[in-house]
């Protein structure tokens, strides 16, 4: 969005007071915003004090919610116009005066006015650097563990910087018979851009003083003194002096953007090497693996991968004892909240362990938890976008793993159900010859008047059950193949109810049934030989698991967008906590129960049910027994046109 607010910081004490206000522009905009650092090879000369102070500016900017980022360029303003474009951004805020970005505002053009000149169409607001003594004097506790590594490293590139110019010395003595002075100044300049590519540029500027001064001691007459007989040698020494500390400079930003380059060339290795062997993890055990070894090469530490489980319970792994000092209960918190805690961070930043959770598409996969051999490792942004990056990476592999373990189970499924709906089809289709042969082997018997007259009625009914189940067992295979086919027709709801209390009036013969039906149902499409199923299923249902003599209630009423049918009994009820899984094939009420049947009538109920657009549920009364209750889309009926007037004859 052009709305979007990109803030420019330098290593001068202002640099949060343009945080702040960047942070406030954005926050009434309603809008995002970065906080970006140019280091040229000129801010480069500061030191590690001013890097630092750089890094605290940067890390206050992220905990406040801004993207961060450090560029390198030599030209700050083509930096920053690159990356405003990149990221779509239309307001700029930078600092007024002379900062770092400005170091050379005496000789050239501001910042911001160079900055407009090159992209006029973005909005560039200056904020006044003044900054209060609190802000000029930032905490420093976090770099003190480095300073005394800071003055061993600078003494030792000026003792390399003076080596090198006692060889180069002694090296110009040794060619001083074969060569002119002019060919011998080369000599001390190879000395300092030697320096410049070694150790940086105050070494190299010291080389550059200590080479003019030899020249001078040991080549310009009068010789072993620093006198000098010919006023021209002093247009050399000048001359030598700024060569030297030229080349130098350039010599030594050359080898920093060198270096930075490196380094990100390194990240970016690191993170598609990283990506490529996630994305051969079939496992959570090899994710895991890789993560550590990742972490344990780019970052120095200690990393253990804690995922978590379908209850948003971080689970326990082997991998928690590779990272000592670890919290269950801090990793849980950062799970819970989705943020970052413990070292480094706003949250417990005492804690000796990093925890970051895993933020996946779809949801947080577990908590990354590390801890580093050197705490200020990770106040870079460069290794914190890093280290961001690779937790991304992890998330979405354990989530591409689970996505697979789901696809594999439903595919499982599916093929045990269409397996399981063709055995039941073909089994359906051998059993219903024999039934419909005992069947009528049974009214036979009857109708010969048996000697045994409970004979034949014991052996109807057995086979009518058998029928029965194995007409449920056809019918659930149709179903779930779609070969069923909807003969919608616009019907009263009362006919339906009539034909199914008719078609179980036999199972119904000890209950008392009542129908309430208010005379303003609106007619129904639907097909009404799988409705009156639904109904027939529903009230045989309530007669099986009722007592004798109880009621069952049928009742419809009209809603705004659907009709609603209720089955309501007077028995025992539904076991707790099966209300939904009742409806599922080949489940029933009670595990073992003698009423006969195998669980597939609620099923049918459901199919034929969703099959027409509606949707059945079923719960406990609160006066006892059951409520089934199923509903069916309404739709407006054709309109029946009136006849017309008979024609009536003249006399």
């Amino acid at each position: 969005t052009r709305d979007a607010v990109l803030a420019c910081i330098g290593a001068e004490p202002g640099a949060e007071k343009i945080v702040r206000a960047a942070a406030r522009y954005a926050g009434r905009l309603d809008a995002p915003w970065h906080v970006v650092h140019v280091e040229t090879p000129a801010l480069g000369r500061g030191g590690d004090a001013r890097r630092q102070q750089v890094l605290r500016v940067l890390k206050l900017a992220q905990d406040m919610g801004a993207q961060t980022e450090s560029l390198a360029d030599a030209d700050p303003a083509a930096a920053v116009e690159r990356y405003a474009r990149r990221h779509n951004l239309g307001k700029v805020v930078v600092g007024r005066g002379t900062g770092s970005l400005d170091r050379l505002a005496r000789w050239r053009e501001p910042f911001a006015a160079r900055l407009a000149r090159r992209a006029p169409d973005l909005d560039v607001i200056q904020v006044s650097r003044n900054a209060g003594a609190a802000e000029r004097a930032l905490p420093q506790a976090s770099t003190a563990p480095q300073q005394p590594k800071g003055p061993r490293i600078a003494w030792r590139g000026y003792g390399i910087s003076l080596l090198a110019s006692t060889a180069a010395a002694l090296a110009a003595w040794l060619l001083r018979p074969y060569f002119d002075l002019a060919n011998i100044v080369m000599v001390f300049l190879l000395a300092v851009v030697f320096t410049a590519w070694r150790v940086g540029r105050g070494p190299a500027v010291l080389a550059a003083f200590v080479n003019v001064a030899i020249f001078d001691f040991l080549f310009v007459p009068p010789h072993l003194s620093l006198a000098v007989s010919d006023v021209q040698y002093l247009l050399t020494f000048a001359v030598m002096l700024v060569v030297a500390l030229v080349v130098g400079q350039l010599t030594a930003g050359l080898t920093q953007q060198a270096r930075i380059a490196t380094e990100r060339e390194d990240r970016v290795r690191a993170l598609y090497e990283m990506s490529r062997d996630l994305s051969g993890a079939l496992l959570g055990e090899q994710i895991a693996e890789i993560a550590a070894r990742f972490v344990e090469a780019e970052f120095d530490a200690s990393a253990a991968l804690l995922p978590a489980d379908e209850s948003d319970r971080l689970l326990e792994t082997g991998d928690a004892a590779r990272v000592d000092g670890l919290d269950r209960s801090i990793a849980q918190w950062a799970y819970d909240h989705g943020e970052p805690a413990g070292a480094g961070t706003g949250t417990l930043p005492a804690a000796p362990v990093l925890y970051l959770p895993l933020k996946a598409p779809m949801r947080l996969r577990g908590v990354l938890a590390l801890r580093t051999r050197v705490p200020a490792a990770l106040m870079s942004p460069e290794q914190r976008r890093l280290l961001d990056t690779c937790a991304s990476l992890i998330a979405i592999a354990l989530e591409r793993i689970h996505y697979v373990d789901v696809a594999q189970r439903t595919t499982v499924q599916m093929e045990s159900e269409q397996l399981r709906n063709s055995l039941l089809s073909a089994i359906s289709h051998d059993l219903r010859t024999p039934l419909a042969s005992l069947v009528a082997l049974a009214d036979t018997m009857a109708l010969e008047q048996s000697a045994q007259p409970t004979l034949h009625q014991q052996l109807r009914d057995k086979a009518l059950r058998l029928a029965a189940l194995v007409e449920n067992l056809l019918d659930m295979a149709r179903l779930q193949s779609g070969a069923v086919r909807l003969n919608r027709q616009w019907l009263p709801v009362e006919e339906v109810v009539g034909s199914a209390r008719a078609a179980v009036a036999e199972a119904l013969a000890g209950h008392v049934v009542a129908a309430e039906l208010p005379d303003d149902l609106p007619l129904v499409q639907v097909d009404a030989t799988l409705l009156e199923r639904v109904l027939a299923n529903l009230l045989e249902n309530a007669a099986k698991y009722t007592p004798a003599g109880s009621r069952i209630a049928v009742a419809a009423r009209a809603l705004p967008d659907a009709v609603e049918l209720r089955v309501e009994d007077d028995g025992p009820g539904l076991p707790a906590g099966r209300e939904e899984a009742i409806f599922n094939k080949f489940e029933r009420g009670e595990k073992e129960s003698a009423t006969p049947g195998v669980g597939l009538g609620l099923a049918i109920c459901r199919a034929i049910v969703e099959a027409h657009g509606g949707r059945i549920t079923a719960h406990n009364r609160d006066s006892g027994g059951a409520s089934f209750v199923f509903t069916l889309p309404r739709g407006t009926p054709p309109s029946i046109e009136a006849e017309p007037p008979a024609a009536t004859i003249a006399p």
